[in-house]
């Protein structure tokens, strides 16, 4: 009977599924052949990793800004912190620089009214959903601590005094309820609106459009209805005082400081005064924007003013502000802002409509002097303050980043811990470009505090935007602020209306879209793709020069019929091709210029280049445009993927065409060609000639500023290039806009420059260019460079492929190479210097290329690991071996939409977003599972082109059309981000009230006090009704507590709160017993001294 040898099994069975999640692989060179035990074996027990899933965990930092879709506004005039509320229920907090907080109500309905509690850190908040919230602000996430929901009536209006712990509530019934701020309950004191009218009305006086108490006898409420109605009710006597009609609608009230006069803004664009001596007519009527007409008849109507105030001041003429009321027959006005000093009319014109405006006042009580010094205007797509001590009303600059979506946000970078000399370098030149004529006051919103945490490495963020424009960021500790704009479309001869359709077909709108940017920060070389299939190279310079763009012309053709990959289980391996190599005449690239015949458009670029001498200002500088053009009457595909070596001085691109790569120091193209040529004789999936393609390409929109979801239920299970006979769903990997079309031929997808092994039988590293494509296939091409600097720039560089292949599941996504003791390789760079410094010694300054590797690494025997990932899968390999050392499937069902090789900890990781919404991390180089977490279901392909990765456990993504969401998946950052976020609260002094004098107390108002609580207390207005509003415990309240103590935690929540008792019990234990010592030590010194008087006295003597 044959014996087996049970140890050669199990060993056979490790080598076959290496690493932990692995899979079984193919043998053959195309998926990496893995040796049973030795080799692999030996190469996997190499590299000691130190990462494990304790270093990581996935929460929110900060949001950066302006709040998209706002609808509220609310400002502290004592801790200066301003409050924004959006229609997806977001509050955005704002103070100084740095105190920057985002706070989410979980119902999502939209937000209608803020309200602080001055100075006592608190904020009110009123939702469409009718419920109120108290947020906590003394804390720095806040927290709701009650909420109280309205069941039978709708919030329209709220009102919260001055040092009161009453809130007014008006509603679209016409009634005022009252809500106790510190309990939250409804208070059983009413008024309805059938009292609040004359019983003679026979109308509904509508909504309540207006609250506010008198500043002249807090007693007195003044009610405002939508139907022109106003009421001053007397809270005391529970009856009208005074009724106040008019036959237009009213939209808001002021009052004036003294409490004697009110002004309403109607729908007609007129302003009425009242007095309350005289309540039968306005005492003054105006309609500041309507046309004079003659005497006795009325103004011509114009646009309705939707909101005013009445400011007054101690030592000139009160201001009248409003929004709205311009004239009917000025259609092409843009949405105003009108202040009103005196005689003076100033109309600010607006580029976006006024949601709502605040005047700022210097004191906080509605009875004295307002004072106002600024203006803040909430518009649609932007805040502004305007500076009222000056005359000519200049605005204050705003040292918010709120202009992210000046235009569309098409792609994002994000670099951590990058050089840290840029920022300030950056900053420089980019201040020069800032625009003049701010206020030269300091921003009036500077409430809270803020300090740098620990976080002080240097964080660059890089935007890209639909007009071309670029925007450098530094986003250190925290904060963003702006420090370069780069304009792209400058390169470029402005779009004439006659020729658009003639010379950029593939895009009729934002022709110069950015699609990817590759920054090498080290070299300082800057490099874009646009949507119209161009790319330029940028070169940082200090000095500012005068020259002509050298631009080249590509022509990339490849006609194939469209491919269906096979398994990588089931392809058959590949032969060696290293002997079949092509010649070198074959790869070098055309740029044919030769003009269109007839009607069909044949190797024209989309876009023209200047052609005459542009000025070129200090910082990024164009060194060279290359431009596909039309092949056949086709237009260009856009660009896929796109990477730059400084040290090698070439630029690589592709498309669904085919790779296109170019020396940009000769400005001569190297190779273009299409994909199936890189593979030669050897391909083996027997791709066919066909017709060109009619059709026209399909362009994603870029520039969309709506948030409309995309339906994804059928396509998250699938992989965008498993179905290429389905219909398109375009989405963008690797800050990529474009999107692949799955009628298209084998796209490149990735590309990356290394120093690597280029073929099985190297000894030595060499220049190196991978190849992704989105079949699975990872083609090796070898770079052969001048050996000396002075070669480089006449000696021709060769391009080419070296019969290397690997293959995947799924479209490539990214590359990276790890050396033998694990550490992560970084791509060789040229160290920057000034190409247009006229230094005699940089004349004769040589190229210096740091190459990163060190010299063991070139040593006979020596490896590399090859880190690739695509939308499926992840694969490690050793070089040159070729052979697979691990293998993860990383989705079955979804695919990645961005991955990347990322630093944690002084260790590599492989950090991918999943279509699903998870957030997945992995340790290089076993591919051991560190996170997994379902944190953002892909609901907009905005978030699909927007999300990146960087070191340091850093992410971002666009989260809404205007905002970038910054997160993290660091354990350690998570732990002391309360150290990094700003303090909302901080303890200020209310201001005192100013002395009235004793005859304006006396004659000027009501003396006595007025108590609240007394009149609307449970004690004397009773208990409201249980089916007119329901209290609910927040999660930052006590109750809430209390709450969350039957959950998970539920048992460590109990002791928490049991420990809290049983010390506050404890303290006041300590507390009596010090009592009982004090009283105890006082009787020992009273007996002391009574034994002490009579201690010699006898008896008789008492």
């Amino acid at each position: 009977m044959k014996k087996f040898n049970f140890r050669k099994v199990l060993d056979g069975l490790t080598a076959s599924s290496p690493g932990s999640g692995s899979s079984s692989n193919s043998g053959g060179v195309g998926s990496g052949s893995v040796h049973p035990g030795g080799t692999a074996g030996a190469l996997r027990e190499e590299i000691q990793e130190s990462l494990t899933s304790d270093y990581f965990q996935i929460c929110k930092t900060v949001r950066h800004g302006f709040p998209y879709q706002p609808t509220a506004l609310a400002f502290d005039p004592v801790q200066k912190i301003l409050a924004i509320g959006t229609r997806t229920g977001a509050i955005r907090i704002l103070g100084r620089p740095g105190v920057d907080c985002y706070c989410q109500h979980e119902s999502g309905a939209a937000v209608l009214q803020l309200q602080f509690l001055i100075n006592e850190g608190a904020l009110v908040s009123a939702s469409s959903d009718d419920t109120l919230h108290l947020w906590n602000l003394r804390q720095k996430r806040p927290a709701i601590l009650h909420s109280l929901k309205f069941n039978r009536e709708r919030i329209t209006y709220c009102h919260l005094p001055f040092q009161s712990k009453w809130l007014y509530v008006g509603t679209e019934r016409g009634n005022t309820h009252i809500v106790n701020i510190e309990s939250f309950i409804l208070s059983g004191y009413v008024i309805m609106w059938n009292k609040a009218i004359e019983l003679s009305t026979k109308t509904h006086p509508g909504p309540v459009v207006h609250l506010s108490d008198s500043p002249r006898d807090e007693g007195k409420l003044l009610i405002g209805y939508e139907n022109g109605t106003v009421v001053f009710w007397d809270l005391k006597s529970k009856r009208a005082e005074l009724r106040v009609y008019y036959d237009e609608a009213i939209h808001s009230i002021d009052w004036h400081h003294e409490g004697k006069q009110f002004m309403c803004s109607h729908s007609d664009g007129s302003l009425t005064l009242w007095n309350l001596k005289s309540p039968s007519r306005p005492f003054q009527t105006t309609v500041p924007h309507g046309k004079s007409q003659r005497e006795g008849r009325k103004s011509e109507p114009c646009k309705p003013i939707l909101k005013v105030e009445y400011k007054t001041c101690r030592n000139s003429e009160p201001f009248i502000i409003f929004s709205g009321g311009l004239s009917y027959d000025k259609a092409c006005r843009r949405p105003s802002l009108t202040i009103m000093h005196g005689k003076a009319i100033t109309v600010l014109e607006m580029d976006h409509p006024i949601v709502e405006f605040l005047t700022l006042c210097e004191t906080p009580y509605p009875n004295e002097f307002q004072e106002p010094y600024a203006v803040a205007v909430l518009l649609e797509k932007d805040l502004i303050v305007v500076d009222l001590t000056q005359t000519n009303f200049p605005i204050f600059e705003n040292p918010y980043p709120m202009d992210i979506h000046e235009s569309p946000v098409t792609c994002t970078a994000y670099f951590a811990d990058c050089p840290p000399d840029l920022i300030l370098v950056l900053y420089s030149i980019g201040v020069k470009h800032k625009k003049q004529g701010y206020s030269t006051k300091e921003w009036p919103v500077s409430g809270g505090a803020w300090n740098l945490g620990a976080q002080t490495y240097p964080e660059i963020i890089i935007t890209g935007h639909a007009d071309g424009s670029i925007k450098f960021w530094d986003a250190s500790a925290m904060t963003l602020q702006m420090l370069y704009k780069l304009k792209t479309s400058k390169v470029f001869e402005k779009q004439k209306v006659g020729d658009g359709k003639q010379t950029c077909e593939i895009v009729e709108e934002d022709p110069f879209a950015v699609q990817m940017i590759y920054w090498c920060p080290e070299s300082r070389i800057f490099c874009v793709s646009g949507v119209s299939a161009y790319v330029i190279i940028y070169k940082f310079s200090r000095h500012e020069i005068t020259t002509e763009i050298v631009s080249l012309e590509v022509r990339l053709q490849c006609d194939v019929e469209d491919i269906i990959t096979p398994e990588p289980e089931t392809s058959p391996p590949f032969p060696d091709l290293s002997s079949q190599l092509p010649s070198s005449r074959s790869l070098s690239g055309s740029t044919n210029t030769v003009s269109s015949e007839g009607v069909t458009k044949d190797s024209i670029p989309c876009l023209s280049v200047k052609t005459r001498p542009v000025r070129m200002p200090p910082g990024y500088q164009a060194d060279l445009v290359i431009q596909l053009v039309w092949v056949d009457g086709e237009p260009p595909q856009q660009i896929t993927s796109l990477a730059i070596s400084s040290a090698y001085g070439i630029v690589a691109f592709g498309n669904c065409t085919g790779l296109v790569v170019v020396d940009f120091i000769q400005k001569t193209v190297l190779l273009s060609m299409g994909t199936i040529d890189l593979y030669r004789s050897s391909d083996l999936y027997q791709r066919q000639p066909r017709s060109p393609r009619k059709n026209k390409q399909f362009i994603a929109g870029l520039t969309e500023l709506n948030d409309s979801p995309v339906p994804l239920e059928l396509e998250r299970c699938k992989s965008p290039t498993s179905e290429a006979r389905e219909n398109s769903y375009n989405r963008s990997r690797s800050s990529s806009i474009s999107s692949i079309d799955k009628d298209s031929k084998e796209a490149v997808t990735a590309l990356y420059f290394m120093e690597s092994f280029a073929r099985k039988n190297d000894s030595t590293v060499s220049p190196c260019l991978f190849v992704g494509t989105s079949l699975g296939m990872v083609l090796l091409i070898s770079l052969n460079l001048p050996s000396s600097d002075e070669q480089r720039f006449t000696e021709p560089v060769m391009v080419l492929p070296s019969g290397t292949f690997l293959s995947l599941k799924g479209a490539v996504l990214t590359f990276s190479c790890m050396d033998r003791t694990g550490s992560l390789m970084q791509p060789p760079y040229e160290v920057w210097r000034d190409p247009n410094n006229t230094d005699e010694n940089e004349k004769t300054w040589k190229r210096k290329l740091v190459m990163n590797y060190s010299t063991s690494s070139q040593e006979t025997g020596d490896h590399q690991y090859t880190i690739i990932c695509s939308e499926k899968q992840a694969k490690i390999f050793s070089l040159p071996s070729q052979t697979c050392l691990y293998v993860h499937n990383i989705t079955e069902t979804s695919f990645i939409l961005q991955a990347e090789v990322v630093v944690m900890c002084n260790s590599a990781c492989l950090a991918c977003f999943c279509a699903n919404g998870h957030i997945m991390i992995m340790s290089l180089p076993s591919l051991r599972p560190m996170l997994d977490v379902n944190y953002l279901p892909l609901t907009d392909m905005r978030i699909a082109r927007t999300f990146c990765f960087t070191n340091e456990g850093q992410a971002l993504y666009l989260v809404s059309p205007t905002e970038i969401q910054r997160l993290t998946y660091s354990q350690e950052m998570c732990d002391n981000i309360q150290d990094m976020l700003g303090d909302l609260f901080t303890p200020i002094e209310t201001p005192e009230a100013q002395n009235r004098g004793f005859l304006k107390g006396l004659f000027g108002g009501s003396g006595q006090t007025f108590d609240r609580e007394e009149l609307f207390g449970e004690a004397t207005a009773g208990k409201a009704s249980r089916s007119l509003a329901q209290h609910i415990p927040g999660p930052g309240s006590i109750e809430g507590m209390k709450g969350a103590a039957g959950g998970v935690m539920g048992e460590l929540t109990r002791a928490r709160i049991a420990l809290d008792e049983r010390g506050q019990r404890l303290g006041e234990l300590e507390e009596k017993t010090a009592g009982m010592m004090t009283s105890a030590e006082a009787f020992s010194k009273h007996a002391h001294e009574l034994m002490l008087k009579y201690k010699d006295k006898k008896w008789y003597q008492f």
